[in-house]
C-alpha cells in the first residue's frame, strides 16, 4: 500500500490521468483529458478560474491556445459551464441540463435535453426572447407552471443556431425591423441603422442577423437581399427555399462545367459496355415528367418472365468529389414544388444527356433479372449498358391501352409487362408487406396562375406496374452488395418502438381490435390487422394509428431491413437523377463489378446527410402547400363544407374537407357549451357534461371563419342545419332571387362563369417513396 501512494507520488499530474494511453494514440502531445478535467473540478468542489486549472494540471505556455480550445468544446458539449466571471463549472453540479430550443408559433418553446431523458422542459415567453429555435442551451430546471409542466430557466447559450433567415420586413414610427418566416422563431429583429438597404415596407427579405438576443435586447439584422413583394407569383417558394436552407442556384463554376458535359454518347462512351440498342425499353412516367430515370422491359423466359430494368447512368458523368459531386451531395435530392423543380442536378445533365428520353442513345445500369413462376427473383445480373428507348409513355395512356386496347406497336411489350406485374404483386400478400390507401392530392392551376381545384391522384396499375419492377432492382441491388460485402447505403424503416407499441396496443384495445406478434409484432401482423379495417367506420383512424406507430425510413449503413415493405435488405437504385443515395449505390456496385471498393468517406455520415436532406425538402414542400391551400380559401369565408377529423389535438380539431382536400381548425372552444377534455389514448375530444365526442374520422360540417395568409391558418367553425334555414327564410324575404351568403354547398346557387382549363401542378410528382 505505501509502496503504491509513493508511485502515486512520483508521477506527476499529468502523468495521473487514467485516460493518458488513450489520449497518446489520439495526440502526439496529448493534453489531460475531459475526464480526468471534470474529475480535478469536481474535487474542488467549487468552480475554477481558467488560469488555476491550468496551473493545476501543469499547463505549459505553448499549450495554452490548445488547452482554451478543449475547455470550449467542453462547454459546447455541455460538460462544463463559464459562467459570468469567468469561473468554470461542473454543469452535472450545477445541476444544469444541456438541450436543444424547440420554438412554438405562440411565443413559448420548449427545451429539449440532448440524452433525452427527464422529458423537455417548458420554456416561458420571457425565457425565450433570449435564443431561438434551435439554439443549443444550458437550462436549470426551475420548478413547474401552472399546468404542471417542468418549467427551465436559460443559464447559458453555448451554439446558436441562426445567422440568417428569411422575414418581412416594415417600418414602424421611423424604426425598422423584421418578422420571421419561421413561425417558431416569434420575435421581432431590429434592424441596425441603414441596414434596410433598398428594401420596402412589407417586402420579403433575407437578414443576417448581426446581435443575437439577449436577456433585455432583441436581435438585431441587417438585410443581405431583397426577395421580392409577398404577392409576387412563386414568392411562397421561394420563401421556403430561404427558410429551410434549401441550395436552389448552380454555382457559376458548376454550370461552366455542366456546359462541357457532351449532350450525344460518343463512341468512347461504349467501351465494356452490354449494346441494348435493340431491346424495346421504354420510360411510363407521369404526364409533366422531364426527367426519365428509368426504363422497362419484359418477355417471356420458360415458364416465369426476364424483366430488365434500365436506370439512367448518372455516374458516368458525375465523378465522385467532382464539383457536381458536391453539389449534389449538398442538395441531397431533387424537391417538387407546384409548378417547380429544384434539381440535384444541372438541366443539361438532369434533363439532357442522363435521361432516358425517347429516340436517343443513352447510357445506363442495367438490373437484369429472372423472375419465376410465383413471382421470386431466381436469378439476377447488373451491368453497364447503353440503350435507345422506343417511347415515352405516360401511366394514363398505359392503363387506358390495358382496358380498351390501342394499335400502338408498344402494347405487346406493356400487355407483357402487365402479366408479369401482377405475378410481382401477387408476392407482396405472401411476403406480408404494408399497403395502405392514402389519398394523394395534385393542385391544378389557372392561367393566371392561381389554383382552379385541388384534386386526388389516382393511382392505377399503371403506376403500380411501375413501383413492382423498381422495388424489384431494388431489392437485387442490395442483395448483390450484401452478398459482396461491400459497403453500402441501405433504405432502413425499423419497427416500431416499445413506448409507440405500448401506445397502440392500448388503442386498440379501447376499440377491439389485437395486434399479433407481442413485444416484437412482424410486417404480417400490421397488414392482417390493416386488412380488417375495410368493413370499419373507423378504419382510417386505425389506419393513422397504425402509420404513427411506425419509426420514420432512413438512409444508413447498417442494414436492419425495411419493416413496411418486410424486405431483408433493401437500397436505392433507380432514381439517380433525383436522389444521392442511389447515385452512391451505382457507384458500389460498379466497383463491385471491377473487383475494385468504392469508398466515399464515412458512409454513417453521408447517411444523415441524405436523411437529413430528404426531410428538408418535405419540410418545404409542406409549406409551399400549406401557403397555396390557405390562399386558396380566401375567397370561401363564409362558405360551408362537409369533412372529416384528421386530427385530435388539446386545442381543438382539424377537418379535411371531403371536396376540397383542405385542412382547417376548428378550436376546442367553437365545439360547444361544454368543458371538453381531450383524450389522447383514444384521439378524442370529450365533452365533460354532455358526453359529446370528437374523434379521428368523424364527419363534420363545418364553415370557414377566418383564413389567417400570414399565419398560413384556416379556422372552422361548427355549422348546424337550422343556420341555413334561417338564413335562406331571411333571404326568401329579402331577395328571393339571390342565395344567401354562405348557402351549403350543393344549394340551388347560379353557377359562375366558366374559367380558364386546368393545368396540370408541377414537372414531375415524385413517385411514391418507399
Amino acid at each position: 500500500m505505501a509502496s503504491r501512494q509513493k508511485k502515486q507520488k512520483e508521477l506527476s499530474v499529468r502523468e495521473r490521468d487514467p485516460f493518458l494511453e488513450r489520449e497518446k494514440t489520439k495526440y502526439d502531445n496529448p493534453l489531460p483529458s475531459r475526464e480526468y478535467i471534470l474529475s480535478l473540478l469536481a474535487e474542488q468542489g467549487v468552480p475554477s478560474d481558467a488560469a488555476e486549472l491550468a496551473a493545476l494540471l501543469d499547463i505549459q505556455p505553448q499549450e495554452t491556445s490548445f488547452f482554451e480550445r478543449r475547455l470550449g468544446a467542453m462547454a459546447r458539449d455541455g460538460e462544463i459551464l463559464i459562467n459570468r466571471r469567468g469561473a468554470i463549472c461542473v454543469a452535472a453540479k450545477a445541476e444544469l441540463i444541456k438541450c436543444r430550443v424547440s420554438g412554438h408559433r405562440d411565443g413559448f418553446g420548449f427545451a429539449m435535453p440532448d440524452d433525452g431523458e427527464g422529458g423537455d422542459l417548458f420554456l416561458p415567453e420571457r425565457e425565450m426572447h433570449k435564443v431561438m429555435h434551435g439554439d443549443i442551451v444550458m437550462v436549470r430546471a426551475a420548478g413547474t407552471d401552472r399546468r404542471g409542466r417542468r418549467e427551465g430557466r436559460v443559464v447559458e447559450v453555448l451554439e446558436r443556431a441562426v445567422q440568417k433567415l428569411v422575414a418581412r420586413i416594415y417600418q414602424e414610427r421611423g424604426v425598422w425591423i423584421a418578422k420571421p418566416e419561421e413561425r417558431r422563431i416569434n420575435q421581432d429583429i431590429l434592424i441596425e441603422p441603414g441596414g434596410e438597404g433598398e428594401a420596402r415596407h412589407g417586402q420579403v427579405v433575407m437578414l443576417e442577423i448581426v446581435e443575437q438576443p439577449g436577456d433585455r435586447r432583441p436581435a438585431i439584422g441587417r438585410v443581405t437581399e431583397v426577395v421580392g413583394d409577398y404577392a409576387d407569383p412563386g414568392m411562397e417558394i421561394e420563401i421556403a427555399l430561404r427558410k429551410h436552407d434549401l441550395p436552389h442556384q448552380f454555382p457559376e463554376e458548376l454550370q461552366k462545367l455542366a456546359k462541357k458535359i457532351p449532350q450525344k454518347v460518343r463512341k468512347k462512351d461504349l467501351e465494356d459496355r452490354v449494346d441494348l440498342r435493340d431491346l424495346p425499353l421504354v420510360t411510363i412516367d407521369g404526364e409533366t415528367a422531364r426527367d426519365f430515370d428509368d426504363a422497362v422491359y419484359a418477355e417471356k423466359s420458360g415458364k416465369g418472365f426476364r424483366l430488365v430494368v434500365a436506370i439512367a447512368d448518372v455516374s458516368h458523368y458525375v465523378e465522385p468529389s467532382d464539383a457536381l459531386d458536391v453539389e449534389a451531395l449538398e442538395r441531397g435530392n431533387s424537391v417538387y414544388f407546384p409548378r417547380r423543380v429544384i434539381p440535384m442536378l444541372p438541366e443539361e445533365l438532369s434533363n439532357g444527356i442522363c435521361s432516358l428520353n425517347p429516340d436517343v442513345e443513352r447510357l445506363c445500369m442495367v438490373c437484369d433479372m429472372q423472375i419465376g413462376t410465383k413471382g421470386q427473383v431466381k436469378s439476377y445480373k447488373f451491368y453497364p449498358a447503353v440503350m435507345h428507348s422506343k417511347a415515352r409513355l405516360t401511366y394514363n395512356q398505359v392503363w387506358d391501352w390495358l382496358q380498351n386496347g390501342s394499335d400502338h406497336p408498344m402494347l405487346p411489350n406493356v400487355q407483357t409487362l402487365y402479366e408479369l406485374f401482377k405475378l410481382l404483386h401477387s408476392t407482396r400478400e405472401v411476403r406480408g408487406a404494408i399497403d395502405f390507401d392514402t389519398v394523394e392530392t395534385q393542385m391544378l392551376f389557372n392561367e393566371a396562375g392561381k389554383i382552379e381545384k385541388i384534386v386526388p391522384v389516382v393511382r392505377n396499375d399503371a403506376h403500380r406496374l411501375i413501383e413492382e419492377c423498381m422495388l424489384a432492382a431494388n431489392v437485387c441491388s442490395a442483395e448483390f452488395l450484401q452478398k459482396h460485402k461491400h459497403k453500402a447505403l441501405y433504405r432502413i424503416h425499423e419497427g416500431p418502438t416499445p413506448e409507440k407499441l405500448e401506445n397502440l396496443r392500448r388503442y386498440l384495445r379501447l376499440v377491439g381490435l389485437t395486434l399479433g406478434g407481442g413485444d416484437k409484432p412482424s410486417t404480417k401482423d400490421y397488414a392482417a390487422l390493416a386488412d380488417q379495417l375495410d368493413s370499419r367506420p373507423d378504419g382510417g383512424l386505425v389506419q393513422t394509428m397504425l402509420l404513427r406507430s411506425m419509426q420514420q425510413a432512413v438512409y444508413s449503413p447498417d442494414n436492419v431491413g425495411h419493416f413496411g415493405l418486410a424486405y431483408e435488405a433493401y437500397t436505392h437504385f433507380t432514381s439517380p437523377i433525383r436522389r444521392y443515395p442511389d447515385l452512391l449505390v451505382h457507384r458500389a456496385i460498379k466497383a463491385v463489378l471491377k473487383g475494385e471498393t468504392y469508398k466515399p468517406g464515412k458512409w454513417a455520415k453521408l447517411g444523415v446527410q441524405c436523411s437529413m436532406t430528404e426531410r428538408r425538402a418535405d419540410d418545404a414542400s409542406r409549406d409551399v402547400e400549406s401557403w397555396l391551400k390557405t390562399y386558396y380559401m380566401r375567397d370561401k369565408v363564409g362558405e360551408v363544407f362537409n369533412g372529416k377529423i384528421s386530427a385530435v389535438t388539446s386545442f381543438g380539431v382539424f377537418v379535411l374537407l371531403d371536396d376540397l382536400y383542405v385542412e382547417g381548425l376548428v378550436h376546442i372552444s367553437e365545439l360547444g357549451k361544454d368543458y371538453f377534455h381531450y383524450k389522447q389514448e383514444v384521439q378524442a375530444i370529450v365533452g365533460e357534461k354532455s358526453g359529446m365526442r370528437y374523434q379521428m374520422g368523424d364527419e363534420m360540417r363545418v364553415k370557414v371563419a377566418r383564413v389567417d395568409l400570414d399565419a398560413t391558418q384556416i379556422d372552422f367553425v361548427l355549422f348546424k342545419d337550422e343556420e341555413v334555414q334561417e338564413k335562406k327564410s331571411r333571404t326568401r324575404t329579402r331577395k328571393p332571387a339571390q342565395p344567401a351568403q354562405g348557402e351549403p354547398v350543393g344549394s340551388s346557387q347560379e353557377k359562375p362563369a366558366p374559367k380558364p382549363s386546368p393545368k396540370p401542378a408541377g414537372e414531375r410528382p415524385p413517385r411514391r417513396r418507399r
